[in-house]
């Protein structure tokens, strides 16, 4: 399709920027290998949001503890927003977050590398600092053997007050059918914005584009995601960011524009920056990607300040 409509249109000679969110910059990624290697086009830049570029980065499954160490400034993030924090980590969010991120990197990593030989006291810091940068309680980190999945946690930050927070987007507040339960019912992020999708594109596409049709508009299909064939990643995980680096070290003019919300219990922000300095791109091309953070979930828009900051950020990378 991309072929057929650069040739149609003539635009062989035009910069081609390729965007996608979550999923879709799982494919964007992806798209810059092929299209180089398979039709001879270059791409000028990506612009990646909320991506999923590694899923072993944020897939909790057993014996995986990368997603444990890279949600967790997430969590301070949630609770810095919802005021879960002591006093001192109220102060300033990013000033929190930088230090969620260094104890995440220095002490907790290596906690769980370690595994049953970590000493009962090495145990309970583990424990203490756990609870002083996700807002828990330490009974529950201990029962929950210091991994802490999104699911529950959304479930048990605001657990007293009878709430559940957002997946896509921490800051959302849902209310579930009690307070019991280890896990929350749905995402009150989701459903935001599922409603205004579904009036938006059905109205588009028969107005706009006056294309006529009954058919229903699915806005997230899980039972296409739950039976999709993922090839020879099923017997590992989904990784996209070797054929980026390949992309970047063939191509040295692609740009790659990243952007991340500090909200997003999806795609936390923290493994993106795992994913990006794991990347081993020779370290002249390293200054080929931009990333930006923003104040929001995973989808960034839906955030008034952020979309504006995003389209200026945006904007900038294209002119450069």
């Amino acid at each position: 399709f991309i072929r057929l409509y650069i040739t149609r249109q003539g635009r062989w000679l035009s910069p081609k920027f390729i965007a996608g969110e979550s999923y879709g910059a799982t494919r964007a990624a992806a798209l810059s290998g092929y299209l180089q290697n398979t039709v001879n086009m270059n791409v000028s830049g990506l612009v990646l949001i909320s991506p999923a570029l590694n899923f072993q980065t944020f897939r909790y499954n057993q014996g995986n503890d990368l997603p444990a160490v890279l949600y967790l400034p997430s969590y301070t993030a949630a609770a810095w927003y919802h005021k879960k924090l002591s006093p001192d980590l109220q102060e300033s969010l990013q000033k929190s977050l930088k230090e969620a991120e260094s104890w995440a990197q220095d002490e907790y990593s290596p906690a769980l590398e370690k595994g049953s030989e970590l000493s009962k006291q090495e145990q309970d810091k583990i424990y203490a600092k756990l609870a002083c940068y996700t807002g828990l309680a330490s009974k529950y980190i201990k029962l929950s053997n210091m991994r802490i999945s999104p699911l529950r946690f959304a479930k048990e930050l605001l657990r007293g007050e009878h709430r559940t927070t957002g997946i896509l987007d921490a800051r959302v507040k849902g209310i579930d059918s009690d307070a019991t339960g280890e896990c929350a019912e749905f995402d009150p992020a989701l459903f935001l914005t599922t409603g205004p999708y579904a009036a938006a594109m059905n109205d588009y596409v028969r107005k706009e584009l006056k294309y006529e049709t009954d058919l229903f508009y699915e806005v997230l299909n899980l039972k296409v995601n739950r039976e999709w064939n993922w090839g020879s990643a099923a017997q590992g995980y989904v990784n996209v960011s070797e054929t980026l680096r390949e992309a970047m070290s063939r191509n040295r003019h692609l740009k790659v524009f990243i952007a991340c919300g500090y909200y997003d219990l999806a795609t936390p922000y923290y493994a993106t920056e795992y994913t990006i300095n794991h990347l081993g791109l020779e370290p002249g091309l390293r200054h080929n990607i931009v990333l930006e953070h923003y104040e929001s979930g995973h989808q960034l828009y839906t955030h008034l300040p952020s979309l504006k900051k995003m389209t200026e950020d945006a904007a900038g990378f294209f002119k450069k």
